[in-house]
């Protein structure tokens, strides 16, 4: 009932956007004389508000077609490599890149966004490096004979890219994806797999939530597993592929993120208002772009959803060491040559100061030598991996760290087409 309730609110809504689209075209159509009168350019903008907050929204596309490096405009291809029901594997390489650049994957989250969300952290990656992301499925796009999607299929997932790319691969977890991106680096290195990663930079990841919790963290220990199952999981109507798959769904995961930062929501939006009333056109366009990526959301499957729930915030299986793959405890003393990097925002208020830092302190079989810690000042959730701080503060970090550590073990570098 939850997911067609809000599917009959989507198609009103969406029809209503259209309409109010229509208008504000009509009122700023420089052939109509009413749109010269005051109240003309005031109501258009109004309009323009209300159909872009509600316009329908499906996967946005990356659009990286090119790196800026030393002035220089080099072009970017971009293409998918591996195919996996649930996710694919997408490769972006800049024309004029070295031969001996880092190769680097960078395994996005699987939280409610689309992994596009991560477009400037690959922008400006695919500057020096190799890049391939992981570009996750919407849940409720994917039949039910494709199966099931958990906590340890993620995991298996990032261990068969890193297989599939091959040995001294970088890693760049960004957020939630730090919990297995870490495990499967614990998983690979007590096995001595050769694919294991050079280097994993964990970014604003929630390794240990009981270190300075969030709201974010008090909304997951406050209520019993079974409210979430009964209050957030909902069943994919009959008009999508996945029809009969339980999901949380991404429209709830907006909500909730809206509503931690409401007051500064409704403000940009005003700002948005005032912006087209002014005519201030790249102001405007910038509102656009941000809001047509962090409102366009896609469906987790309720298993994978709940898993982290109760082992990320709940049972805070990782630091307790145990946290389990395919029934098997996992050992982080596995990680014995993988160097780590831990970064952390200083206004994050979904991931707290602490959180990722708790990786170093976990991996007590890896040499002090190879951990890093690096507090982003001034920096939010999303700062850590978008925009001027990311691009000029963080970045470079990152670069510099893996360029330190270029392999492990006794492995040779494999390149990968």
């Amino acid at each position: 009932m939850l997911y067609n309730a809000y599917e009959v609110q989507r198609a009103m809504l969406s029809g209503a956007s259209s309409i109010a689209s229509v208008w504000a075209e009509y009122l700023n159509n420089p052939a109509n004389p009413w749109g010269y009168l005051g109240f003309s350019p005031i109501m258009a903008s109004a309009l323009e508000v209300f159909a872009h907050a509600y316009a329908p929204r499906g996967k946005p596309g990356w659009d990286i077609t090119e790196a800026l490096v030393d002035g220089v405009e080099y072009p970017v291809v971009e293409a998918t490599v591996l195919f996996k029901p649930f996710c694919e594997l997408k490769h972006f390489r800049r024309e004029g890149l070295p031969e001996d650049a880092p190769r680097l994957l960078i395994v996005a989250p699987m939280s409610g966004h689309y992994a596009t969300l991560l477009r400037g952290t690959v922008a400006r990656m695919v500057e020096n490096q190799d890049v391939y992301v992981t570009d996750w499925a919407d849940a409720k796009m994917v039949p039910l004979d494709k199966g099931r999607f958990d906590l340890d299929d993620y995991i298996d997932y990032v261990i068969e890219f890193l297989e599939h790319l091959g040995p001294n691969t970088h890693v760049v977890a960004v957020c939630q994806p730090s919990v297995p991106a870490y495990a499967a680096t614990a998983i690979m290195g007590a096995e001595d797999n050769p694919c294991r990663p050079a280097s994993l930079t964990m970014m604003g990841g929630p390794i240990d939530t009981r270190e300075a919790p969030t709201s974010v963290n008090d909304v997951a220990t406050e209520r019993p597993l079974s409210w979430f199952r009964n209050n957030v999981i909902a069943t994919v109507p009959l008009a999508y592929p996945g029809a009969g798959r339980q999901v949380y769904p991404g429209f709830l995961q907006l909500s909730g993120f809206i509503a931690m930062n409401l007051g500064s929501h409704l403000m940009s939006h005003y700002q948005y208002f005032q912006q087209m009333i002014e005519g201030d056109d790249d102001g405007a366009a910038a509102h656009k772009a941000f809001y047509d990526e962090y409102l366009s959301v896609c469906d987790l499957t309720a298993e994978f959803y709940i898993q982290t729930v109760e082992h990320v915030f709940k049972e805070h299986s990782l630091p307790n060491g145990t946290f389990e793959h395919r029934g098997k405890v996992i050992d982080l003393k596995g990680i014995k040559d993988t160097a780590l990097l831990a970064i952390e925002g200083e206004r994050d208020d979904i991931s707290g100061i602490g959180q990722t830092k708790a990786a170093l302190k976990l991996a007590t079989g890896l040499p002090e030598v190879k951990k890093q810690y690096h507090l982003a000042k001034d920096a939010g959730h999303y700062g850590i991996f978008n925009g001027s701080k990311w691009r000029n503060r963080i970045a470079p970090v990152v670069e510099a760290w893996m360029r330190a550590n270029p392999g492990v073990g006794t492995a040779k570098l494999k390149v990968v087409a």
